[in-house]
């Protein structure tokens, strides 16, 4: 085939779960491609993870079920992984491995990349700014997600985030510029795949979306490849396309685990929790991947979704997570156990970067003010919910009685929403003024006198 002109390697020592072992091998570098061929059944492919002297392991992207090693032959590329890129990537929906899995023809385009990609130079970077607009209040009030930031959503198992994932990539807007989304999924069930590209048809449609879906039962080492790949389609979107492109990648701690996998297979030495040792350089170089550079239109903003064991933060994939990102948006059962959605705690939520998206220039004038003044009264009602729990409502000042109305205000109109529903920003900040606006002026200290005579005087 094109591009595997180089003689075929047959003399396969092992095969150890998605790794074939080869013994003969010379001039054969890391990471680069490889096509395994079968004396029966279709080619795979490959890359190599490992050379030690005449050795070489190469791991099979599509698994080594099936496969005999007497009758297997591997050519390498000489060169690493590559795809087509372009707009040719927009309005498909794939298979982790980039294969077309809707019926349509092979992906193609005028240019190559590296599915590995390229690191960017920090001089050229520049500072994220504007805002990419959700349409979830809870996060384009509170946790504004801004351009070129990287801003994961920590989730636990029963908890709707691939739903919340799913409506994002949905309505996610930036303010009318050219805008598109990738979306990776990573051991999904075949039900949340079907959901997911029936929620996303529409931006499908529009040649707004490019879709890759690694389901559970497929081969564990595609499920390494596809946020990589991904990557790559996005990058080539917002940096020489010229677009704002939201990359979401769910679930991060299957991705994980599938490292700790391969991991386990070629034998290295664990780290915490059995997970390699490089969890942390393996993460950051996908999620370092995203951001500005200096001169260019476009931006690469990444929405990581991950759940955490037992909901334990600190657990690696969360921790080494929380490390690398600007933030996180945290869902919380509590709220989800009460009916509300989407559940996001946002006592526990952080973005970084929201003063470089929201605020004057941004969004709206009052907008950093409100978000500050309505997270301080929530804490203020946590507080004073607890306090109702030990004395009683009876017990409670009449300051903490309105912190409760608040509260439930804020859950109700500001916080709850309807999975398809789509908020404009000033319908979100509306419902947060109507929120904060239950308590007493003498409270309200985080916010302008001339903002608060604006706002009252409104009926």
């Amino acid at each position: 085939m094109t591009g595997f002109a180089r003689l075929a390697h047959t003399a396969v020592r092992e095969l150890r779960g998605p790794l074939v072992v080869l013994s003969g091998v010379h001039g054969v570098g890391w990471d680069e491609s490889a096509e395994v061929r079968l004396t029966s059944g279709p080619v795979r492919h490959g890359l190599v993870l490992a050379v030690d002297g005449d050795l070489a392991v190469v791991q099979v992207l599509e698994g080594t079920a099936g496969m005999d090693p007497a009758g297997t032959a591997v050519a390498f590329a000489g060169e690493p992984l590559h795809i087509p890129v372009g707009p040719g990537w927009l309005g498909r929906t794939c298979n982790g491995r980039g294969e077309p899995i809707d019926d349509g023809p092979p992906v193609l385009g005028d240019r190559r990349a590296a599915v590995s990609g390229f690191p960017l130079n920090p001089v050229q970077r520049s500072t994220p700014v504007d805002a990419v607009l959700t349409g979830v209040s809870a996060v384009d009030a509170l946790t504004t997600l801004v351009r070129g930031q990287k801003l994961p959503i920590f989730s636990r198992a029963g908890l709707p985030h691939l739903q919340l994932a799913t409506q994002i990539a949905a309505q996610a807007s930036a303010g009318g510029e050219p805008f598109a989304v990738v979306f990776a999924g990573m051991g999904l069930t075949h039900a949340d795949a079907d959901a997911v590209r029936d929620a996303l048809d529409g931006r499908a449609a529009a040649g707004e979306l490019t879709l890759l879906l690694n389901t559970a039962d497929d081969p564990v080492i595609e499920r390494i490849t596809t946020p990589r790949l991904a990557l790559t389609v996005a990058e080539d979107l917002a940096f020489t396309e010229g677009r704002h492109v939201l990359v979401v990648m769910t679930d991060m701690t299957s991705y994980a685990e599938a490292l700790r996998e391969v991991s386990a297979a070629r034998g290295e030495v664990p780290g915490r929790r059995a997970y390699p040792g490089y969890l942390y350089s393996d993460l950051a170089s996908l999620y370092e991947r995203c951001g500005r550079i200096r001169g260019r239109p476009g931006s690469l903003t990444v929405l990581p979704v991950l759940t955490m064991p037992a909901g334990d933060i600190t657990h690696p994939v969360p921790d080494l997570t929380g490390y690398i990102t600007e933030g996180q948006v945290v869902l919380s059962a509590e709220l989800h156990a009460r009916g509300v959605y989407p559940p996001v705690d946002a006592l526990s939520s952080l973005s970084r970067l929201m003063r470089h998206g929201a605020g004057p220039g941004r969004t709206r004038e009052d907008h950093l003010d409100l978000a500050a003044q309505t997270l301080a009264a929530l804490s203020r009602a946590r507080q004073a919910a607890e306090l109702a729990d030990l004395v009683g409502p009876a017990g409670l000042s009449e300051v903490d009685r309105h912190y409760l109305a608040f509260e439930d205000v804020y859950r109700r109109r500001l916080l709850a929403q309807g999975p398809d529903e789509r908020r404009e920003l000033d319908e979100s900040l509306r419902r947060a003024w109507e929120a904060v606006l239950v308590l007493p002026r003498s409270e309200l200290v985080l916010l302008p006198d001339a903002l608060l005579d604006e706002h009252e005087a409104t009926p």
